[in-house]
């Protein structure tokens, strides 16, 4: 196997493999709208037949809702083997008059391909794509066994992924999964992220009198449910950002010395992080650096309220409900079923006795840590670094990737989260675009990724 020779392909193939991906990019896979259904089934097919045509053994697989691609080129013997997920399917793209070309139109300028997809993950999935077709044609195989999972519904919350897992486990077996939806650091400096937080998301529902009642006549005597509620998210916190719900802290980890250093590093202030949103404070707890809080430590968010009133001028009375929704992103090993039911008690300890309370929602994920130390990682940290030229960041995710959760738990393999996108690809946004920096570098560091592998 000659290292140099498969990268020395992917330079001189940068058209040709430009080209694939124009026109991947030119079907809009919108998985969220049925109108875009027929679209995401070509998505698939197209997928689906690049792989056949380097050698994989690829299918389209249905499900109860956008189908599934898995593609294998497997050939045991004890060789190392790696699933790669990625998702072909992409956003919405309205509003439409904010683009400023047609979305599934691509382009590049100014060294960007620009559409909907660009980076989010169409161009992600293709880097690993491109590698392996640049392997095959140098040496005529891969080094090591791979199986491809791309899905269609990854926009639109993956109904269909957990029933598929289950159902084709066997089929999905692999030594370690690598997943390319994250992104960089910085457009030089390449990342690993192994730290993703949980999720546990409450909706609170208040009621105290049967009706709507006039505050003249009952206020000051009768419980008013957003005075209740107002109650419950001011004690959520205490005046060191420390969340005061009991025992939330159960489970939470400090991150390894060596982490935290290289965090520091990183040069990431209050004044850099938040001022381009207009903000000069972190509401953290105090003593965190603004990495860890939004890292590495649990939080508790009021994501909305609704009670009484809302509409224009002045109406007098005091609501009979109220409502509000709250998240809590978890970290280290907290318990997403425990954080709910601490918070239903912390919610009911501060309820009058004509206060009547219903939940709706009480579900959540549990957080991912993974070993900084793992081999896997470990070759991947090393490959980054090679083709970057820098050092690559050990990173944490303030949100969360389900799937990596849904590996662990029922293929039994942990994850390797690489990608190329940057903060400023728009993702989700109208004039999404990717970087060919990203692009080209990133199938040279899945080269050498599959190159790592082979040897660990």
């Amino acid at each position: 196997m000659s290292l140099d020779a498969v990268l020395a392909r992917l330079d001189s193939d940068r058209a040709a493999a430009l080209e694939r991906l124009m026109a991947f990019l030119r079907i809009g896979s919108v998985s969220t709208d049925p109108a875009f259904a027929p679209e995401v089934k070509r998505a698939a097919d197209h997928l689906a037949g690049d792989l056949s045509s380097i050698g994989f053994d690829a299918k389209v697989y249905p499900t109860t809702g956008h189908p599934m691609v898995v593609a294998k080129r497997v050939k045991g013997g004890g060789r190392p083997h790696v699933l790669f997920y990625g998702h072909y399917d992409v956003q919405p793209v309205d509003p439409l008059e904010l683009w400023e070309h047609p979305p599934f139109e691509p382009f590049v300028a100014n060294g960007q391909i620009r559409g909907r997809g660009a980076a989010d993950d169409k161009g992600q999935l293709m880097t690993f794509v491109e590698a392996a077709r640049a392997f095959i044609a140098v040496t005529g195989d891969l080094p090591i066994d791979v199986t491809c999972l791309f899905e269609g519904e990854e926009e639109c919350g993956s109904p269909s992924l957990p029933a598929f897992l289950d159902a084709h486990a066997d089929l999905l077996k692999a030594d370690v999964a690598l997943v390319c939806d994250t992104g960089m650091w910085d457009a030089t400096t390449p990342s690993i992220s192994t730290m993703l937080r949980g999720l546990a998301h409450e909706e609170v529902v208040i009621r105290c009198a049967d009706r709507d009642m006039h505050s003249g006549l009952y206020g000051g005597s009768a419980w008013n449910p957003i005075r209740i509620l107002s109650r419950i998210v001011a004690d959520l916190h205490d005046a060191n950002g420390r969340i005061m719900v009991p025992n939330f802290y159960d489970g939470v980890d400090e991150i390894p010395t060596q982490v935290k250093a290289m965090w520091d590093g990183l040069g990431v202030t209050e004044e850099n992080f938040l001022g381009p949103v207009g903000l000069k404070t972190s509401s953290g707890e105090k003593g965190r650096s603004i990495l860890e809080q939004v890292w590495s430590r649990p939080t508790a968010e009021p994501n909305g309220i609704i009670g009484g009133y809302t509409g224009e001028g002045t109406k007098t009375v005091i609501p009979a409900m109220a409502s509000a929704k709250f998240t809590f992103r978890l970290v280290s090993r907290q318990d997403p079923k425990a954080i709910i039911r601490n918070f239903r008690a912390f919610v009911e300890a501060r309820l009058p006795p004509d206060a009547v309370v219903e939940y709706k929602g009480g579900r959540g994920s549990a957080a991912i840590r993974l070993d900084i130390d793992d081999p896997a990682i470990t070759v991947a940290r090393n490959a980054l670094a090679d083709e970057w030229g820098t050092a690559t960041i050990m990173a944490g995710q303030g949100g969360s990737i389900p799937i990596v959760g849904q590996f662990q738990e029922v293929l039994g393999i942990n994850a390797v989260m690489v990608g190329f996108g940057l903060k400023d690809d728009r993702i989700h946004s109208p004039n999404e675009k990717y970087e060919l920096t990203s692009f080209q570098k990133g199938a040279r560091s899945w080269a050498r990724i599959i190159a790592g592998m082979a040897t660990r």
